[in-house]
């Protein structure tokens, strides 16, 4: 029965419409999985002598127990954002003799041998290796400890399908725990709990102790069983007839119709932002990427202000790019309705910059306790906020009459490529290196006032032309319209 549902899988691939595309995306895929299997490999093979170099008194396992619940938490939280359950197209094979527990034990097996379960054992192995060889500890204690890790490995895999399946739909249940984890870091941060300290004893102890190594085996079938009977539960034909009841949202954002005209465009995406999972997301992970200074001023080693202009630019123009990239991929359902009413294009346009500009605006405001690592901080950001606000609203505006894909708005934020297509990667470009460009070349020739000045100056200069931009903008989605809505009728990714 695996064989042939392994068969199914690829006639489906290779008679998808989209098997071009799918190739393509495999083809970066293998790139990315040797350069991360060679940069693991690599650590995995070095991280002892490198340990044993420069910590000569200190035993490198127990350095590495030390840190192995770091690496779980880092994995987890990972694989939570990238990892998405094996899928097998269930529908067809609900009216057929096909044992359920058979169609689910593939999907879960077939998740063992993910990438994400085997690129840890390019560092456990090689590691592990070096630890027999040099004889601190007995043979089987190092295959002891070898075996534990990959079953905790296989365990982060299980819980993680646990943890999507409860918290992807409602990600503000994630909140207590986020702030459980801040917390447990801050007591480890400030050693008054060092629970990662008490969890490299526990490794430390199973080193000695090798047969303890059945516990995180017991564990992988404990959560292979719990995946197992939750997916059986739904393995019916009537599984996703029956929708959860709730509250209809009534929010009619009233205060838009002082806008006049753009009012009844911003009620539109007020209400898809505020009742959609993936639009919404882009509000949360907007303010959530606000801390990317964080990593960048305290450290000595991004002094120059060039760096300083892209973290102005990414952190104020942060829903800008998430948000404006996908115009006007956000409507595709009822995009060729717009376009067969006689409504301006212009006007509809205008009111996704406002919408845009007005984000930046807040996300500027934000930022300004960066001023705690000094006056040009704030100053770079306020100029990066101007110039994004002149010159990248018109420049994604632009990018937006050659999007084509449709995106399904109730669809889980994670690992979901839908919509973006060539245009998402190619204006990229322009939004975050030209201002860097820009900035660097009269910084360096002229002066750092020079390049500030440059950015502003162009910033006011897209803001006094935002008028004939738009009539342009909106001549260029006319031309495009029917290329446009043909595209957005097509369900497939």
């Amino acid at each position: 029965m695996f064989k042939r549902f392994l068969w199914l899988e690829w006639k489906s691939f290779f008679r998808s419409a989209s098997v071009g595309k799918s190739i393509g995306l495999k083809v970066l895929l293998i790139f990315l999985a040797l350069y991360f299997s060679v940069a693991f490999l690599a650590l995995g093979i070095g991280l002892y002598p490198l340990l044993q170099e420069a910590f000569p008194e200190q035993d490198p396992l127990q350095m590495v127990n030390r840190f192995v619940l770091l690496w779980l938490v880092f994995e987890l939280g990972f694989r939570f954002m990238l990892q998405t359950l094996p899928v097998l197209d269930i529908k067809p094979l609900l009216n057929l003799p096909i044992p359920r527990r058979k169609a689910v034990n593939f999907v879960l097996i077939k998740s063992m041998y993910s990438f994400f379960n085997f690129l840890p054992l390019f560092i456990i192995i090689p590691f592990g290796i070096f630890c027999i060889y040099k004889g601190e500890y007995g043979t089987w204690n190092i295959i002891g400890w070898m075996i534990a890790m990959i079953a905790i490995t296989q365990c982060v895999n299980f819980l993680n399908f646990i943890i999507k399946k409860k918290f992807t739909d409602n990600l503000k249940a994630l909140i207590p725990v986020i702030l459980t984890l801040v917390v447990l870091g801050a007591l480890e941060y400030f050693e008054v709990f060092e629970i990662s300290l008490w969890f490299g004893k526990m490794m430390d102890f199973l080193v000695l102790n090798p047969y303890l190594a059945i516990i995180p085996i017991i564990l992988v079938i404990a959560f292979y069983k719990w995946n197992q009977l939750n997916l059986e539960s739904k393995f019916y034909l009537d599984a996703g007839l029956k929708e959860k009841q709730k509250d209809a949202d009534t929010k009619d954002f009233v205060w838009t119709k002082k806008f006049g005209t753009l009012a009844p465009f911003l009620q539109l995406d007020l209400k898809l932002i505020w009742r959609n999972k993936r639009p919404k997301t882009t509000i949360y992970m907007s303010l959530l990427l606000l801390c990317y200074g964080l990593f960048v001023y305290p450290s000595d080693m991004y002094e120059h202000p060039s760096i300083y202009v892209f973290v102005g630019i990414f952190m104020t123009g942060i829903f800008m790019i998430n948000f404006g990239q996908f115009v006007p991929s956000w409507d595709a359902s009822y995009y060729p309705l717009i376009m067969s009413q006689n409504i301006p294009v212009k006007d509809y346009l205008s009111s996704k910059a406002m919408l845009i500009s007005f984000s930046v605006i807040i996300l500027a405001i934000l930022s300004t306790p960066y001023i705690y690592f000094g006056w040009n901080i704030l100053l770079i950001n306020m100029v990066a906020a101007l110039y994004n606000i002149g010159v990248n609203v018109p420049i994604l505006l632009y990018s937006g009459s050659f999007n084509k894909k449709r995106i399904d708005l109730d669809k889980s934020p994670f690992m979901n490529y839908q919509g973006t297509g060539a245009a998402q990667w190619i204006v990229g470009l322009p939004l975050m290196f030209l201002p860097i460009l820009i900035f660097w070349l009269l910084d360096y020739f002229i002066g750092f006032e020079a390049g500030l000045i440059g950015l502003s100056s162009l910033g006011v200069l897209g803001l006094l032309l935002r008028s004939s931009l738009m009539k342009y903008i909106a001549g260029v989605y006319r031309k495009r319209k029917y290329a446009m809505i043909n595209g957005f009728k097509q369900t497939g990714e």
